[in-house]
């Protein structure tokens, strides 16, 4: 039987073609394996890298308290705020300011409903023309009436008139003549009733009656007011104005203590809201009475400085100082000059916050061979970096090697 060898040679391995799909495979893997490679190395390369800093932690020095004769606590006040409201009960209509408006004397606050005050008005207006109208009438009249009367005496020094006609004429004369009086009277009358309804008019526009800021707001159109309470519906104000240049400290100083205190004295305050901010302050005056419950005289504080931060009814906390007293040292926080940095003309130092360094602009003071005293900026127990790389930025994170 003679062998097909067409057969035998379709069941033949073409190894050529198995060869050339494994080369292909070999250089997908080897650019695979190059794309993996050259990512690890730009992560490697921009990394987030920890930066080794050495740092030292400050401490305070040169106090204050070496000058304070007595501490007590108070609150902000203003010598001079109002409720402001209306001299008429009436319907609001508009309300023109918010809270934190700042307003002038005689600003226009709000406005009542005027349409029944508007409406009298009118009426009072309409009498006193009538009533000049009338007076025009009598005064004509009076001046027919005094010709008439010269006609009849001229007739009389004749004969022609008789004594009866002569006195009618007089009579009628002063009858005139004291009509126009009453008249001018009742001219005067509604003068005066004009001003009282033109009066009751312009308080139905409520002003404000000093310059200040608004802290609050008491009433929005629709609501009733009153000058005074009269029912749970009602309001009694429009809003509250602060005179800001009037704030001052209120302190309630023990009746044992009260002794150190003087009027005049230098005092330092420091806001609870900001305790590293001291106020320079004096003593105004001793409030000459005591609280019998709290054993306590009250003592009237004046800022030397004016601020916008300062509110009413904060809590501030107040230190007597001795008078004519300077401190010995100048108060701060002596940090080494290789903490002290410079960015954009400013001096900055930079501390380390939970293993991240964080930028703090600082007011220097006095020099002292290798170290500065720094007046703002630290409160000291901070850790400050020494001699800070030039790669060191806000936030990034840093290895911390203490000295």
């Amino acid at each position: 039987m003679a062998l097909d060898t067409s057969k035998l040679d379709s069941l033949r391995i073409d190894r050529r073609r198995r060869r050339r799909g494994g080369w292909l495979w070999i250089v997908f893997l080897l650019l695979l394996l190059g794309g993996a490679g050259g990512g690890g190395y730009w992560w490697w390369i921009n990394r987030p890298q920890v930066i080794p800093v050495r740092t030292v932690t400050v401490v305070a020095k040169g106090s204050k308290a070496d000058r304070t004769l007595l501490n007590a606590s108070g609150y902000v006040t203003a010598r001079r705020d109002a409720t402001v409201s209306s001299k008429v009960t009436g319907k609001v209509i508009e309300v023109m300011v918010e809270e934190g408006m700042h307003v002038d004397e005689g600003q226009i606050l709000a406005r009542l409903d005027a349409s029944n005050v508007t409406t009298s008005l009118d009426l009072a207006n309409a009498q006193l023309d009538a009533s000049r109208s009338a007076l025009g009438e009598t005064e004509a009249n009076l001046a027919q009436a005094k010709r008439e009367l010269e006609r009849l005496e001229e007739a009389n020094a004749s004969g022609a008139a008789t004594r009866l006609e002569m006195q009618r004429a007089e009579t009628l004369v002063q009858s005139l003549e004291a009509r126009i009086g009453r008249q001018q009277a009742e001219i005067a009358v509604g003068e005066r009733e004009v001003k009282i309804w033109q009066q009751q008019l312009d308080d139905t526009i409520i002003r404000a009656p000093f310059s200040g800021v608004v802290t609050a707001k008491n009433a929005q159109p629709g609501e009733m007011i009153s000058p005074m309470s009269v029912g749970g519906f009602t309001r009694t104000g429009i809003c509250t104005i602060v005179d800001m240049s009037s704030l001052e400290i209120e302190v309630d100083v023990s009746e044992s203590y009260i002794n150190r205190v003087q009027a005049g004295m230098p005092v330092e305050a420091t806001l609870d809201s900001y305790a590293d901010w001291k106020i320079p302050a004096k003593v105004i005056a001793i409030i000459p009475t005591a609280d019998r419950q709290k054993a306590t005289v009250k003592v009237r504080v004046g800022f030397d400085e004016r601020d916008s931060r300062i509110l009413p009814d904060m809590g501030v906390k107040v230190a007597f100082q001795k008078v004519g007293e300077e401190p010995t040292q100048l108060a701060g926080i002596d940090v080494t000059q290789k903490a002290i940095a410079t960015d954009n003309g400013r001096d900055v130092v930079w501390l380390v916050r939970e293993g991240k360094a964080e930028r703090r602009a600082v007011t220097l003071g006095e020099r002292k061979g290798e170290s500065v005293l720094v007046l703002a900026g630290l409160a000291g127990g901070e850790r400050v970096v020494i001699d800070p790389p030039a790669t060191l930025k806000d936030g990034i994170a840093v290895k911390e090697e203490r000295q």
